[in-house]
């Protein structure tokens, strides 16, 4: 899902950096005003947790890779707010030091797997398990679909910068000038995988990580109330 140099144009990066830097800005605001001492550390550890799961690349038919990301997991646990800056951060250090993913294109990559992915994955999780006790079945539900539909979701928005550009930047004959495929190929290529196989992956990590952790920390996994944990709301 990681998208390299070279496949998006000026016209899509740029915008996707101004997009990003007021909710880099939020995002660091709302942390610090939300994020207690207790939790500071857990935020380091789902960084971490998202940093190695993205690294297993799983090649796919068509020359492509899928992965998992763990966004999911960390905006469920410690809010959506929390997980764009974690996630920003394993991507930018993904780029610089690994070459997983543009430098150009930090912004695109943040705003698919640090935004769309875990403020979805959120919502329907907060939506879908209502009230219900830490370990039950309902809420273990809510995060395994919250985490798929997350993952496709951000899968799709890759599709679709992808493919609009040869509409947007090509040359006087309308050869494509970045990326070669149009939204036809792009978006069923980036949604299929993920659909099929990547969705659900997802979806396993993140209902086994919290299913121990309301075992271990229920305080973690559901506050009073049935509320995400106070000290980490967004």
């Amino acid at each position: 899902m990681h998208i390299p140099d070279g496949t998006l144009s000026p016209q899509t990066y740029l915008p996707a950096w101004a997009a990003m830097a007021p909710i880099w800005a939020i995002a660091g605001r709302k942390l610090r005003q939300t994020l207690t001492g207790r939790l500071v550390p857990l935020l380091a550890i789902g960084a971490a947790f998202s940093f190695v799961i993205m690294m297993f690349n799983v090649p796919i038919p068509g020359g492509s890779t899928g992965h998992a990301t763990g966004a999911p997991l960390i905006a469920i646990l410690l809010g959506p707010w929390a997980a764009v800056v974690a996630v920003s951060v394993v991507l930018v250090v993904q780029a610089l030091l690994f070459g997983d993913g543009g430098i150009t294109a930090i912004a695109a990559n943040c705003l698919n797997m640090a935004v769309i992915m875990p403020f979805v994955s959120y919502g329907l999780y907060r939506l879908l398990a209502g009230r219900s006790a830490a370990s039950s079945a309902r809420r273990m539900l809510a995060a395994g679909i919250g985490a798929y539909v997350g993952l496709v979701a951000a899968a799709v928005t890759t599709g679709l910068m992808l493919g609009v550009q040869p509409l947007i930047a090509h040359a006087a004959d309308g050869r494509p000038l970045y990326f070669q495929y149009g939204l036809k190929i792009a978006v069923p290529a980036m949604a299929i995988e993920h659909v099929v196989m990547f969705g659900f992956v997802e979806a396993v990590v993140t209902v086994g990580a919290l299913a121990y952790l309301a075992r271990t920390e229920p305080s973690l996994v559901v506050g009073k109330g049935g509320d995400a944990p106070k000290e980490a709301a967004a």
